[in-house]
């Protein structure tokens, strides 16, 4: 089975310019998170999706410089951008991460997975509802799920964060997998700029 994780990612964040090309410990974000992502034993392949606009030409050779696979499309509407991703890399099954993520988890990534697997579920995630913290949030589907959201999603907000009509329409099973103890209160994300610099917020031993 072709599982197939995409990264989606971009230079032009409103409130962190570039921030996925910032360095920590000397080494790009979006290095940091591929690295970590590529330690997941259920995925198949990593991917990164961004769009076509030239300020993404850095992170693109970044990223191909690294061995991985880079598909450029919509800016917008990245469910298209996913969609299309997919479609080329002919994925059965979709893992969705979003690249100012660096702490990701790839054993709790293989978790998520394994509970798509095990239940035969369209869709399951850590997020809904969320006992992770902000940044280790895992999104895994089938393709044939994405399909019909590409096909069926109308509104600007769900074209623009991709899961929102798999989660909330009522036309997908689904599952969700959490922690022991209610977490979503912090956020282990790249979000801004503070006084020194890119910032991890309220990070702790988990």
């Amino acid at each position: 089975m072709n599982t197939l994780a995409i990264v989606q990612a971009r230079m032009g964040s409103t409130r962190l310019p570039g921030k996925v090309m910032s360095p920590i410990l000397d080494v790009p974000m979006i290095g940091l998170l591929l690295e970590r992502l590529s330690r997941s034993a259920a995925i198949d392949q990593i991917i990164l999706a961004t769009s076509g606009g030239n300020e993404n030409d850095k992170l693109s050779e970044y990223v191909g410089r690294l061995g991985y696979s880079v598909y450029r499309g919509s800016e917008d509407d990245v469910l298209h951008r996913y969609y299309r991703a997919a479609r080329l890399h002919e994925a059965k099954t979709v893992v969705r991460v979003t690249a100012d993520c660096p702490l990701i988890d790839p054993q709790l990534v293989d978790e998520v997975i394994a509970a798509y697997m095990n239940t035969g579920v369209d869709y399951a995630g850590n997020i809904h509802p969320p006992t992770y913290p902000d940044g280790l949030d895992v999104e895994v589907f089938s393709y044939n799920a994405l399909v019909r959201s590409w096909q069926e999603a109308s509104t600007p907000y769900e074209r623009e964060h991709v899961t929102p009509y798999l989660r909330e329409s009522g036309n997908f099973t689904m599952t969700n997998v959490s922690y022991k103890e209610d977490c979503s209160n912090e956020r282990w994300t790249v979000d801004r700029i503070g006084r020194s610099g890119t910032r991890l917020q309220n990070i702790r031993a988990f």
